[in-house]
């Protein structure tokens, strides 16, 4: 059985997924009392984001999955794509069924009944988006970071509930405003309106989400303060000469891969690796005697790649201590 951490985006889209499913059920309901098109757009919002929250979810459980053979870098990006997938789901289901009613609905003269039940289950619906609101509002939120870099970095799971449902809660207050008006002048229009500017707002978050997830799909470079500090690790290494190329990708939310370049400082290597005098007594052994000196010359060449070797495997290391998220380093003498 898979286990989710409070970091996997699991949480907030599962909470929001049994939300939205009961203000789906809440707000058709309230639309076969009255008819009204504000009404039947938000039920369609609620029921593409219990759909799209259903997608984030296989994407979520799908990106766990161990690396294999045909996947030697595991499946982190099943969760971009099911994501992908969550967008264009609220983009064609939720902005253009919504805004299709919407218009019909412009040219409609028929009533819309407007009763208590109405206000009541957009009240209610209002308390559980906000509650839904306020989870994924904290899952994202990045200590010692502000709101927008949290949105630049948060797990784009958690991101997709948070402008889904502040979509919502906004949308809410949209059908709100349009049915009051409604009632007050006896005309469907401002129902009808209502129902286009929630389909509006819906496609606008669809189109952020898409390009946010298509920056993972195409392997976007990990934040650029820590690829700043691991080079600087690299350069402080007395046995790097320099850093000449460095690239970064994202594997899965906070999993990043490098693969990077260097120089090696030939003479700096080798006094680190024998400066406690192991070649003393080798060097007694064979500098009277050429034939033990051309031996141990070949010897000693053999070392050299497994010394390398080595370096690396501990630089490796290094970096992977001081940056968990740093899943595969590959490290490549120039």
């Amino acid at each position: 059985m898979t286990r989710f951490d409070k970091n996997s985006g699991f949480w907030p889209v599962a909470s929001a997924l049994g939300g939205n499913l009961l203000v789906t059920i809440l707000k058709f309901a309230g639309f076969s009392l009255s008819g009204s098109s504000a009404l039947f757009s938000e039920g369609i919002h609620s029921l593409a984001d219990t759909s799209n929250q259903a997608l984030l979810l296989v994407g979520i459980k799908r990106s766990s999955k161990k690396a294999t053979r045909k996947f030697s870098y595991g499946y982190g990006h099943e969760r971009f794509f099911w994501a992908l997938i969550s967008a264009c789901g609220i983009f064609f289901l939720g902005a253009g069924v919504t805004i299709y009613k919407g218009i019909s609905d412009l040219r409609q003269t028929a009533e819309v009944h407007i009763s208590p039940i109405i206000f009541i289950i957009l009240i209610l619906s209002l308390i559980i988006e906000s509650f839904t609101l306020i989870i994924a509002f904290r899952a994202i939120k990045i200590k010692n970071q502000s709101l927008a870099q949290s949105l630049r970095q948060g797990d784009p799971s958690s991101i997709a509930v948070l402008y889904e449902d502040g979509v919502a809660v906004l949308g809410i207050f949209i059908a709100l405003a349009s049915i009051i008006l409604t009632y007050l002048t006896g005309q469907r229009h401002w129902d009808a309106a209502g129902s286009v500017f929630i389909g509006v707002l819906l496609a606008v978050v669809a189109i952020i989400l898409i390009a946010k997830n298509r920056e993972y799909l195409l392997e976007k470079s990990m934040p650029e303060d820590m690829q700043k500090r691991i080079i600087k690790i690299l350069e402080a290494e007395p046995a790097i000469e320099k850093v000449i190329d460095f690239k970064s990708s994202t594997l899965d939310f906070r999993k990043y891969r490098i693969k990077c370049e260097i120089e090696f400082n030939g003479p700096a290597l080798m006094q680190e690796a024998y400066r406690n005098g192991v070649l003393r007594e080798e060097y007694a052994r064979v500098k009277n005697d050429y034939e033990a000196f051309l031996r141990f010359c070949v010897d000693y060449i053999d070392r050299v790649p497994r010394l390398i070797g080595s370096k690396i495997d501990a630089i490796e290391k290094k970096i992977q201590k001081k940056f968990p998220e740093v899943i595969h380093v590959d490290i490549e003498i120039n």
